[in-house]
């Protein structure tokens, strides 16, 4: 549509009506040339693929942007900026590569875009960086649903309809302004409850490794936890321990006021990032609608290691045992996300995060960070668990940094007077064993001789069993009454 200027005739002021008419009309056919315009389309081209990593030149973008790239068939590819190199960016793909071809054009993804992956946006120049960072469904719609690291539906239970999004990455809260935690949350496990104790707000490691336990006592406390909502995020997991821990461990029960984010082991490291910020960012929607939340993430070893292979193709150096110094730097920056909101708000994140310590080593570095930023941590013994000792908790290697802000001083000596005639009687087990320990040479020990049946049977709980705070505190007083 073209549009004629008018034109000025100074020697005609009587037709100032007739030429503010033209200037309307002039205006007018304007404003509709721009509104059937077509804007320009903003595009890369792809020119590397290497390993993991894509390369594309072409195309200026922020680091922690989406993108999509188009395949000469009709498919795309979505992706995510993680860092550039002169006028070269670096991108990491969520799914498979297959069908990728030099030359592939690049270009930035809409928020609408991110989420309709059969619909194709165009970049607009004119959006803010921020509009173009990675959005994610949230909302009450996603309660009692199964999501994998991007937000789409993996029960089949059809479409989310969630109204809202938020970014997948968001800034902690200042720490001058999160309430300090001083509630109490029932875990509905008897040793967490008693000696453990766990504070709304708090964030808390569960130490363990292969085919300890783990799943199972995760399982026991999102299901006979006193929180009003359960967000579990299964971070690198094999496949099928997927499905049977929603179907056994979980059960309908839990899985009713609970939302679930999969990203399995095969799942590409993108997407395994992308999940445990996802879970911390549906966390973090129902805490600031005053909520009290258990974030449950199995495991941060996973998104350690997600973060390393992304890391290491983009040509960081190792550091530690071959994580780069970002994994470092990552943790942090997902672990403080959590935790209590703003004071009066009401809203919590207790959060339960798993560390897998590779040959029972409790210095692996992602275990030896993780306990440094972290607000305490439940270890699990494979000894224990070979015993039968259910839940395997290692009572002398746990501890909770913020039980003395929980329970009164008179239960505070009733779990240190536990763990030293508990810890008495194992460092002198083999004397008792072969009958070297004369009693009566240590008073102390002679009690926990006496008292261990009863202890170690306080220690034990089946997976079918709830324990409530009250009477795990009533138990406690009783054994030393």
């Amino acid at each position: 549509m073209e549009a004629s200027k008018p034109s000025i005739d100074s020697a005609n002021p009587a037709g100032d009506s007739a030429l503010i008419a033209r200037w309307r009309k002039y205006l007018h056919n304007c404003t509709e040339a721009v509104g059937t315009a077509h804007p320009w389309l903003v595009a890369g081209r792809l020119t590397r693929v290497a390993g993991l990593v894509m390369e594309a030149v072409g195309i200026r973008l922020a680091v922690g942007s989406s993108c999509v790239v188009y395949l000469p068939d009709g498919h795309d590819v979505d992706a995510e900026v993680v860092g550039f190199s002169g006028d070269k960016l670096f991108l990491m793909p969520s799914a498979d590569v297959y069908g990728l071809v030099p030359g592939a054009r690049v270009v930035a993804a809409e928020p609408e875009r991110q989420h309709i992956p059969h619909i194709k946006v165009p970049f607009y120049p004119h959006r803010r960086t921020e509009d173009r960072v990675r959005q994610v469904p949230v909302g009450n719609e996603l309660l009692g649903r199964i999501l994998d690291g991007t937000g789409r539906p993996l029960d089949m239970l059809g479409p989310l309809n969630a109204e809202r999004r938020v970014p997948l990455q968001s800034r902690p809260i200042n720490p001058l302004n999160r309430a300090p935690i001083r509630d109490v949350l029932d875990v509905g496990v008897r040793a967490i409850n008693a000696l453990l104790t766990v504070g709304r707000g708090q964030r808390m490691g569960l130490f363990a490794g292969s085919g300890v336990g783990k799943s199972i006592l995760l399982g026991m406390m999102a299901r006979y936890t006193s929180a009003d909502v359960i967000v579990v995020g299964l971070i690198g997991e094999r496949g099928r321990e997927v499905k049977e821990f929603i179907e056994n461990i979980l059960g309908e029960e839990g899985l009713a006021r609970s939302v679930v984010v999969a990203a399995p082991a095969d799942a590409p490291p993108l997407q395994r990032l992308h999940g445990a910020s996802y879970a911390t960012a549906i966390a973090e929607f129902f805490r600031d609608e005053g909520k009290s939340v258990l974030l449950i993430m199995d495991s941060l070893t996973r998104y350690a290691m997600a973060q390393r292979e992304i890391a290491l193709a983009i040509g960081e150096p190792p550091a530690t045992k071959g994580y780069p110094p970002s994994v470092f730097a990552k943790l942090p920056q997902l672990v403080e996300r959590a935790g209590n909101g703003h004071p009066g708000s009401g809203g919590s994140i207790t959060a339960f995060y798993t560390v897998l310590t590779e040959g029972d080593d409790q210095q692996d570095p992602i275990a030896d960070s993780a306990r440094a930023i972290l607000d305490g941590h439940v270890v699990l013994s494979r000894a224990l668990s070979d015993q039968g000792h259910y839940p395997a908790i290692d009572i002398e290697a746990s501890i909770s940094r913020a039980i003395t802000e929980l329970i009164p001083l008179d239960e505070l000596d009733l779990v240190r007077r536990f763990k030293l005639l508990y810890s008495r009687f194992q460092r002198n087990r083999d004397l008792i064993n072969v009958g070297a320990y004369v009693r009566g040479s240590d008073p102390l020990l002679d009690q926990a001789i006496e008292m261990y049946p009863k202890l170690e049977a306080f220690l034990q709980q089946g997976m079918r069993q709830r324990e409530d705070y009250a009477s795990c505190r009533q138990q406690l007083a009783e054994l030393f009454s």
